[in-house]
């Protein structure tokens, strides 16, 4: 079964995401916990959520023919730095964080996918060193989420760019039954892992250095740039530096099999509808 969806906006609730979901074809999708630059979140609507609970265990009423749903992916703010050099900054993304995870346990079972920030100057270390006490305060072992560490690109003092990064703050995390990754396909395609030439290499090199049973959600994009470029841009399906039929070797590894899939291509609906139809057919 292949799980792909994409990011949707979550400013009119839950129910009205699992809704469009359906008419894109989707059965997975992933969305922002609060606003993308952070700040106060809405209050959770308790039917809202059980609405999309129903919508993504089963079949609502009226949705016949609609694919069983794999786990949700929401996303942390963008612009949250838990290794930022101003503690009024590391607090900020603490209280969001934190205040995530518990919003979380209304959708339970699914995923939270975070960047893991930019030292800022501080060095890899010491980055790496505020990424695990973060997780260490919020992450708690009765909650039913997953907290996903994102691969990155490795621009500027970016943490996460290097497999090895991301095996040293899961290493440090109590919690190890709740910590994992989200692979981004431009990202580590950005990075230097040769995803279109040498996909089984990679995916040895990650299971070696951080596990195959950490990776638990991918985002799908196409990039902008060529291999190790170390920048961050994203394009549609096909239209990129990695192209169609790289990508589509992606998310038909038996590696990856059954992982949630998210386009996080620079799209409207129709444009993700489509891309959901054209790696379906791949």
């Amino acid at each position: 079964m292949l799980y792909i969806g994409y990011h949707l906006s979550s400013v009119n609730g839950f129910r009205a995401m699992g809704e469009e979901a359906l008419k894109a074809g989707a059965n997975t999708f992933a969305f922002f916990t609060r606003n993308p630059r952070g700040g106060k979140a809405k209050d959770i609507d308790l039917d809202d959520a059980k609405a999309l609970i129903e919508i993504i265990s089963g079949s609502p009423e009226g949705a016949s023919g609609a694919l069983p749903f794999g786990p949700l992916v929401a996303h942390a703010p963008y612009t949250l730095n838990p290794c930022s050099d101003k503690a009024k900054v590391r607090e900020f993304a603490h209280m969001c964080m934190s205040d995530d995870l518990k919003r979380m346990e209304y959708l339970p079972g699914n995923y939270y996918n975070f960047h893991p920030g930019s030292h800022v100057g501080q060095g890899v270390q010491a980055g790496i060193e505020m990424i695990t006490d973060l997780l260490n305060d919020i992450i708690t072992p009765s909650q039913s989420t997953t907290v996903l560490l994102e691969t990155m690109s490795g621009k500027g003092s970016e943490i996460g760019g290097r497999f090895e990064e991301l095996a040293q703050i899961i290493d440090g995390v109590k919690c190890q039954d709740k910590i994992g990754v989200c692979m981004d396909t431009c990202h580590v395609h950005d990075a230097g892992y040769d995803i279109i030439g040498n996909l089984d290499h990679v995916l040895e090199e990650f299971d070696e250095i951080v596990g195959l049973d950490r990776l638990k959600a991918l985002h799908i994009n196409d990039s902008k740039n060529p291999l190790a470029s170390h920048k961050d841009r994203h394009a549609r399906i096909g239209e990129g530096t990695i192209g169609l039929d790289a990508i589509g070797r992606f998310i038909n590894h038996p590696k990856l099999a059954g992982l949630p899939c998210i386009l996080e291509t620079p799209n409207e609906f129709e444009g993700y509808k489509e891309e959901i139809v054209k790696l379906r057919m791949y």
